[in-house]
């Protein structure tokens, strides 16, 4: 399928790896040249050189901490006007509710809800003034299914979803399209790091507590960030222009309702 948006320019946030790598990957598939982010200078080099050579297109990687003024002004300067923006920022570390202060909800406000609305703000009035404009923010299945050992990240994303759901509707009248893409369990370092800690509190192998995982998932696998990233790629194409401030999962079947 042709998505129609060859030519156009996207900036990606946390994209060297994992699920933010799969969405540049997919857009660059499809024409799409790229401003690519995340705080490791290495491995984002390295999927920029890899991205050129496969997919011919431009890539300006910025090596900065999007969630820093400094750092987002940074990649903004060097990103311009974009046609599509994709947010992602990885989540907050676990915990019980009992471990949190409110400098751990700042820190999480701050990454997961405060940093992709500052990015749309920066993006969205030149959006609006070409008549045409793809938001795609990667936030989490659990704002529709909360996890307990998530709760800052629970919180911080519910958050983010919240704003879009008014802001989506505000800017559609001008060919902006914003919608959420929520990820489950993907086969991704986040997972391998939850995957760990579930190890060693358990006292089990690390490919133990990745079966016992994946057995509560219908699918009964992981997702993969080559998947993810086609998913966000038609999110972000032409064809998604009546797709209004939706929130998208992909997670094997894991969240249990009929609507």
């Amino acid at each position: 399928m042709d998505l129609g948006i060859k030519g156009r320019r996207a900036l990606v946030t946390a994209s060297s790896k994992g699920l933010g790598k799969g969405c540049a990957e997919a857009l660059a598939e499809a024409g799409v040249n790229l401003v690519l982010n995340a705080r490791g200078a290495e491995a984002l080099e390295a999927t920029a050189a890899a991205i050129r050579a496969t997919y011919g297109v431009e890539v300006t990687a910025i090596a900065a901490d999007i969630v820093s003024e400094e750092g987002r002004a940074r990649v903004l300067e060097a990103a311009g006007q974009v046609d599509i923006l994709v947010t992602n920022a990885g989540g907050p570390p676990p915990g019980m509710w009992s471990d949190w202060e409110r400098e751990d909800f700042l820190k999480a406000l701050d990454s997961n809800m405060l940093t992709p609305i500052a990015l749309m703000k920066a993006q969205l009035p030149g959006m609006i003034a070409q008549g045409w404009g793809r938001v795609v923010n990667i936030t989490s299945q659990s704002v529709k299914s909360p996890i307990g050992v998530l709760g800052l990240s629970n919180s911080a994303r519910a958050g983010l979803t919240g704003y879009v759901a008014g802001t989506a509707r505000q800017v559609a009248p001008h060919g902006v399209v914003i919608n959420n893409l929520l990820p489950g369990i993907h086969d991704t370092d986040r997972a391998l790091s939850l995957d760990t800690g579930v190890a060693n509190q358990q006292g089990i192998t690390l490919e133990e507590a990745r079966a016992a995982r994946a057995a509560t998932i219908p699918a009964r696998s992981y997702g993969t960030a080559e998947g993810f990233g086609k998913t966000c790629a038609f999110m972000c194409s032409e064809h998604a222009a009546f797709m209004i401030g939706q929130n998208v999962l992909l997670d094997g079947g894991a969240f249990n309702s009929t609507f």
